[in-house]
């Protein structure tokens, strides 16, 4: 039998490494998709290559959209801080992008068919996250319920499966994961608003991060500025 493909989303970050690395492990022929959305800083995207060419994908592709244009998030509006004081309970912050991940398992099931690729992975988390509606596992199963209803080949009988392998775990379980798999994470960057090669460390990404590596008693590669 041949080798089953995978198309997996890949930020550059901790989680999405992580993901590319679970997929690896699983067997999966891996294809890395990244975005050029509009986002505050290009570094991330540095960062996913880095990241597809330590783990061996098969290619790594990046599209470029322009989320900029309509803004509404501090990520893609510079206009907009990115808060560093923490996330109020029970409310989505301004570092939410409206509709990003229904657009990017959009353009990679668009992939994913082409490629006859029927699994697709994202590192989406419902544990150690931000408030995000599109992280939570009630928004992957509508979106698989859609991809196999709305594709040629769901329709022909050969259906898509969305992977969230990180989705209940916690940032130092993910991290202990990667680290088992051999994610070097000095590759990677999850900072909203690095400066230069640096990440603030005072953003709710960067905290997230730092919380995460210091519960499994590591050490962060991490470059902070403060």
């Amino acid at each position: 039998m041949s080798t089953p493909k995978a198309v997996v989303l890949l930020s550059g970050g901790l989680d999405s490494a992580t993901t590319l690395a679970i997929a690896k492990s699983q067997g999966y022929a891996c294809y890395a998709l990244s975005f050029d959305y509009g986002q505050r800083h290009r570094l991330e995207l540095e960062a996913a290559n880095k990241v597809a060419k330590h783990l061996g994908v098969i290619e790594h592709k990046l599209i470029h959209l322009n989320l900029d244009s309509i803004g509404g998030s501090a990520l893609t509006d510079t206009h907009i801080d990115v808060p560093v004081t923490g996330v109020a309970a029970n409310k989505i912050p301004v570092t939410y992008v409206p509709a990003r991940n229904t657009v990017f398992l959009s353009l990679g099931l668009a992939w994913a068919e082409v490629l006859s690729a029927f699994n697709l992975f994202i590192g989406v988390n419902a544990v150690d996250y931000s408030g995000y509606p599109d992280c939570r596992p009630e928004f992957i199963q509508a979106f698989e319920k859609m991809a196999n209803l709305a594709t040629k080949a769901g329709v022909e009988g050969h259906p898509f499966k969305i992977h969230t392998p990180l989705i209940n775990l916690s940032k130092a379980e993910i991290i202990k994961q990667g680290l088992n798999l051999g994610v070097d994470y000095s590759l990677t960057v999850s900072c909203y608003q690095p400066i230069q090669a640096h990440a603030c460390g005072v953003c709710d990404a960067c905290r997230l991060r730092a919380e995460g590596f210091r519960a499994l008693g590591v050490v962060d590669p991490t470059q902070y500025i403060s």
